[in-house]
């Protein structure tokens, strides 16, 4: 029924004589509406469903032509001298019908979006046909989209020219990118553009897996070999011939950017010949480099930091010239080679490092000329008290940090320069501590003699009494019986675990101004009867961690309750059995101890016996652990 009903429509529209109208005032164009079956024009028109109106509906299709009207948009009539209308929402009054015939202007919408203005022709001059407003089209942004099985690109269209398929832009922002991506497919080093809005590319185009175009990324990026990618924010890389040549010579993973060339751990057995001024960073740690040419770094003038640790370098590998055109040089690392001397250095250094070598000894002239070196590490060579010359250190004036561990010295080194702040010698034989070699050390903040042969009785009373800055000392796995006395009077920090030591003598901190802050007795053979009361005199208002774990202690030490500061005990893996009143906390004053934690697991305690008010002066039950116990089953 209701197809015949439109078949009358249209018949009886292609037969009406059109009838003219008044002219009107005219009206804004209201928002144009996408028509749904739902919307009250359709249902005006008594159209069961949208099938029926879009097979059967006889007006010009709106959506792909370019046609307006004077009439507003929003009206659905066609006009003729057989005017019938269809029954619309607004009733609107009918116009006398003009016999004269009249042209109609017909605006015309070319695909560029001009408009022109021409004479409609004789069969359409008295038929006026009601259009909506066309909606204006965005500019459409193209983009290809990378594929990884195919090579052809395919675009897709963005409305909001933020670079994706969502045309909601929320407030997320996006880089634009300003240069195309760089493909490599040759194998060779990728060069790293520094630009933030620059995209990079590898030897495969980063695509992700929901086939969405690559956005520029801004943080570290890894190659495939889980390496990261050094980004170096500097002005952008400058493609030269000049640096196409060393590049082609460079082994594939290596890493370029304006300042940095980065080919660590690519198995490279020589050194190109590198030729550009702007590179400030060489990396070419972890290869298998055994000869570097003589000029091979002389293209590298503002060269800073120069990193040839880990490869198979000898003496014969750097020449007497290799660093005297390296006249910025500040960083230098030949750590894990083959070197039995101190090679010929720049007087540009500030930080020079030769761990794990074989060098057989340092002479007057090894540093001659390192005036500005800052940081000298020389761990794990072959150095001992007879083949180190006490005028090594002499040139390095403004040294402050020293490294000579895991060697074999008997005895602290003596020339140590009066500039010195830092200085490790642990792992070596050093069985005592003379006055003499740390009597100019007078600016020293840092001592580690840690995994040595040191005693008590071998240590000079006199051995540190200069060294009024020193503030941590580490004499930790040695073979120290007790505490040894005459410490350093503004000590801050005083480690002591893995010892031998038994006792604590009295008065051994009284001379402290104003006394340790940590004190670390770990894994040693403390008793209760070598701690009285004494015995931390000089630490009662410093004194805030005091580390007793491990040791032979069968009750709570003396002595406790005068350490106002303390925030960290620990008595764990011990054999104490009993925790008395007033051992850790004075139940006779009511104030709060700042004791943060205390450690009493691993004991022999049995928790039924502890007093209630054993711990009342720590604020937190929590911070008291007391689980679990040695033979604990025993009193379950």
């Amino acid at each position: 029924m209701s197809k015949l009903v439109v078949l009358c429509l249209c018949l009886c529209a292609a037969t009406v004589v059109i009838e003219g109208k008044p002219k009107r005032r005219a009206e804004p164009p209201k928002t144009p509406r996408p028509f749904e079956p739902d919307s009250p024009e359709f249902d005006d028109l008594f159209f069961p469903d949208f099938q029926s109106i879009k097979k059967y509906f006889c007006l010009v299709d709106i959506q792909s032509g370019y046609l307006e009207s004077g009439y507003p948009a929003h009206s659905h009539r066609i006009l003729g001298k057989h005017d019938k209308k269809a029954p619309p929402t607004v009733t609107k009054k009918q116009v006398p019908a003009q016999k004269k015939k009249e042209e109609v202007t017909v605006k015309t919408k070319t695909p560029g979006g001009k408009v022109h203005l021409s004479k409609a022709k004789d069969g359409v001059v008295n038929q006026r046909v009601a259009v909506t407003d066309n909606r204006k089209i965005p500019q459409i942004v193209s983009r290809q989209r990378v594929d990884d099985d195919d090579d052809d690109s395919e675009d897709y269209l963005d409305d909001d020219s933020d670079y994706d398929d969502d045309d909601d832009n929320g407030n997320i922002s996006f880089l634009k990118p300003t240069a195309p991506p760089v493909f490599i497919t040759t194998g060779r080093p990728v060069v790293l553009p520094t630009r933030r809005s620059t995209v990079l590319a590898f030897e495969k185009p980063m695509v992700p897996p929901n086939k969405r175009p690559v956005v520029s990324p801004t943080g570290p990026l890894a190659l495939p070999t889980g390496r990261p990618v050094v980004r170096a924010n500097l002005r952008p890389t400058i493609h030269s011939a000049r640096r196409t040549v060393f590049m082609e010579s460079l082994p594939a993973g290596c890493l370029l950017s304006e300042s940095l060339i980065a080919c660590g751990s690519t198995g490279m057995t020589q050194i190109p010949i590198i030729r550009d001024a702007g590179v400030r960073t060489l990396y070419l740690a972890d290869n298998k480099i055994s000869k570097i040419p003589a000029r091979a770094l002389a293209g590298l003038p503002n060269l800073e930091w120069l990193d040839l640790s880990k490869n198979k370098l000898d003496d014969s590998s750097l020449g007497l010239d290799l660093f005297q055109n390296l006249t910025k040089l500040r960083r230098l690392n030949l750590d894990g080679n083959n070197l039995t001397k101190v090679p010929a250095l720049p007087s540009s250094l500030v930080e020079l490092k030769i761990n794990d070598n074989k060098l057989l000894g340092l002479t007057a002239n090894s540093f001659k000329g390192l005036s500005n070196l800052l940081t000298l590490e020389l761990e794990d060579n072959h150095f001992h008290d007879g083949n180190v010359s006490p005028l090594t250190f002499r040139p390095l004036r403004k040294l402050i940090y020293l490294r000579l561990d895991d060697n074999k010295f008997r005895a602290v080194p003596s020339g140590l320069p009066i500039s010195l702040q830092e200085l490790h010698l642990s792992d070596n034989r050093i069985e005592e501590v003379h006055a003499g070699p740390l009597n100019k050390t007078v600016n020293l903040r840092i001592l580690d003699l840690s995994h040595n042969r040191i005693r008590e009785d071998r240590i000079a009373p006199r051995a540190w009494i200069h060294l009024q800055k020193l503030e941590s000392l580490d004499l930790s796995r040695n073979k120290l019986v007790h505490v040894p006395s005459f410490l350093p009077v503004g000590l801050r920090q005083l480690t002591l675990h893995h010892n031998q030591i038994e006792r604590i003598p009295g008065y051994v901190f009284a001379h402290m101004r104003p006394g340790l802050d940590s004190l670390q007795l770990s894994y040693n053979r403390l008793h209760e009867d070598g701690i009285n009361e004494v015995s931390f005199l000089g630490l009662y208002h410093s004194l805030s961690e005091l580390l007793l774990d491990h040791n032979q202690l069968r009750a709570i030490p003396r002595g406790l309750l005068q350490l106002k500061t303390l925030q960290l005990l620990r008595l764990n893996n011990n054999y104490i059995s009993y925790v008395p009143l007033n051992a850790i906390c004075d139940t006779t004053v009511s104030e709060d101890s700042p004791l943060l934690s205390v450690h009493l697991e691993n004991n022999l305690i049995d928790r039924r016996l502890i007093p209630p008010t054993a711990f009342s002066c720590i604020k937190t039950y929590h911070s008291v652990l007391l689980r679990p116990q040695r033979y604990e089953e025993h009193y379950e």
